[in-house]
C-alpha cells in the first residue's frame, strides 16, 4: 500500500519529497443498531480496509489535500485561517472539519502539509467512510504537532465534526470502533457512559461476509434526525411515568409495563426497537463468548426484522439482500448494518462453499431488484494509527 500511495503522491504533487503513513479502518457494527444515540450498548469491530494517507509536511500553513477515490475533484487547497465549510470542497470537509473542531479544542497546528487519500472501503455503503477519514486525519494532525491527545477525547472531537461541522446528527459508535478498534476483538460499548471492554472473536470455519446493495445512500439526506426525533419524543412520553435518562436505560419488561405512557404510535415502535435491540446485544454478546454461534446469527436475524418493522430503516433493497441470504442453510444470520437506508448488510456465513453461497445470494438479489450487488469477506482488524 505505501508503494501505491507513494506513486499517486509524487504524481500528483510533483515532488519527491519523504513520506509519512496513517491508516483508519472502516466499522462494521455486528449488533445494536440505533441504539448509541438512545444510551445503549452496541457491539462494533473494526475492519482491516479502510483510509491510508501519504503525508509530506508543508512549511506555510496551506493544506493540500487530493483523494485517489475522487480523482476528478483534483487537489483540494486550504488555508489554515480558512477552515469553513464549503459546499464545493465536497469530500475534502472533513478532514477539514477535524482541523478545525481540534483547533476550537485548543489544538491549534500552525503548520500545513500536503496529502493523498486513499480509501478501499465502498464509499456511502454503511462501513462509515466518512468517521473513518475523520479519524485518520486526526491521527495525522496529532502526529505532525505533537499533541499526543487522549484517544477517547480524539474520538469525542471525531464526533463533533459530524455533529456541528457536517451537520448530521450521529452518535458516537463510528468513531469510537475506528479510533479505538482492536485486532480480532470486538468492542462493546456503552454509549451512554463510553465505558466499554473487548471481546475476542473466533469464527472458527466461519467468515464474515459484508454485501453491498449498491443502492447509495447519503446519511445527512436520510431519515437519520427524523428517527433520531421521534425516539426523543417518546422519551420524553415516558419521563412522565419513570425517571430515565434514554430509552436503553429499561429493560423489555420495565418498557412493557409502562409503553402505554407513548402518545404516538409510531413513536412507540422506534422506542420498542431501542429497547428490544439493547436487550439483544447484551445476550449476542454472551453467545459469542460461549461460541454458540448458531444463537448469535439467530439475533442477527432479529434484530433486522426489528429494523425493518419497528424502526423502519431498511427499505426494499437491504431486505431483498437480507431475505436471499436467509435462504442459505449455512448462513448462520444476516442483518442490515450502518444507518440503513440502502447500504450494506452483515452475514456470519460458513466458509464450506463460501463462494458457492456468496454466488446464489447475489443471483437472488440481482432477479429481484435489477442491480447487481457486491461482496467481501473481510477480517477484523486493528484501530487508527500512523503505521
Amino acid at each position: 500500500m505505501k508503494d501505491q500511495l507513494n506513486k499517486i503522491f509524487h504524481k500528483v504533487f510533483h515532488s519527491e519529497e519523504q513520506l509519512d503513513y496513517f491508516f483508519a479502518p472502516g466499522r462494521v457494527n455486528l449488533i445494536g443498531e440505533h441504539t448509541d444515540y438512545n444510551g445503549g450498548l452496541v457491539f462494533p469491530c473494526a475492519l482491516d480496509v479502510g483510509t491510508y494517507i501519504a503525508m509530506a509536511k508543508r512549511n506555510d500553513d496551506i493544506i493540500r489535500l487530493y483523494s485517489d477515490n475522487f480523482p476528478e475533484k483534483g487537489i483540494m487547497e486550504v488555508a489554515l485561517s480558512d477552515l469553513a465549510n464549503k459546499e464545493e470542497d465536497d469530500w475534502a470537509n472533513y478532514p477539514k472539519g477535524v482541523i478545525k473542531i481540534m483547533k476550537d479544542h485548543g489544538y491549534e497546528g500552525k503548520t500545513g502539509f500536503d496529502a493523498v487519500f486513499y480509501g478501499n472501503i465502498p464509499n456511502g455503503a454503511g462501513l462509515s467512510s466518512s468517521a473513518s477519514i475523520e479519524l485518520v486525519t486526526a491521527i495525522l494532525w496529532d502526529w505532525l504537532h505533537g499533541f499526543q491527545i487522549d484517544r477517547v477525547e480524539m474520538v469525542k472531537m471525531c464526533q463533533e465534526v459530524e455533529n456541528k461541522y457536517i451537520g448530521v446528527n450521529s452518535g458516537i459508535m463510528d468513531q469510537f470502533a475506528i479510533g479505538m478498534g482492536k485486532e480480532d476483538h470486538a468492542i462493546l460499548l456503552d454509549c451512554n457512559t463510553l465505558d466499554y471492554e473487548y471481546a475476542p472473536i473466533q469464527l472458527e470455519g466461519m467468515k464474515l461476509v459484508i454485501a453491498n446493495t449498491n443502492k447509495r445512500r447519503t446519511l445527512a439526506d436520510s431519515k437519520y434526525n427524523e428517527r433520531r426525533a421521534e425516539c426523543e419524543q417518546a422519551l420524553k412520553d415516558l419521563q412522565s411515568v419513570v425517571s430515565i435518562n434514554h430509552l436503553c436505560d429499561l429493560s423489555t419488561e420495565k418498557f412493557e409495563e409502562i409503553k402505554h405512557a407513548i402518545k404516538d404510535p409510531i413513536a412507540l415502535n422506534r422506542a420498542k426497537h431501542a429497547v428490544t435491540e439493547n436487550e439483544r446485544t447484551k445476550v449476542a454478546v454472551e453467545k459469542l463468548k460461549e461460541m454458540d454461534l448458531d444463537a448469535f446469527g439467530q439475533l442477527m436475524n432479529q434484530s433486522h426484522i426489528s429494523l425493518r418493522d419497528d424502526y423502519e430503516v431498511t427499505g426494499d433493497h437491504l431486505d431483498a439482500l437480507v431475505e436471499a441470504a436467509w435462504e442459505e442453510t449455512d448462513v448462520l444470520g444476516s442483518r442490515m448494518t450502518g444507518a440503513g437506508f440502502g447500504g450494506c448488510t452483515v452475514s456470519l456465513v460458513k466458509e464450506v462453499d463460501l463462494d458457492g453461497i456468496v454466488e446464489r445470494i447475489g443471483k437472488r438479489y440481482e432477479e429481484k431488484t435489477g442491480i447487481t450487488p457486491e461482496f467481501y469477506i473481510v477480517g477484523v482488524g486493528t484501530g487508527a494509527k500512523k503505521v
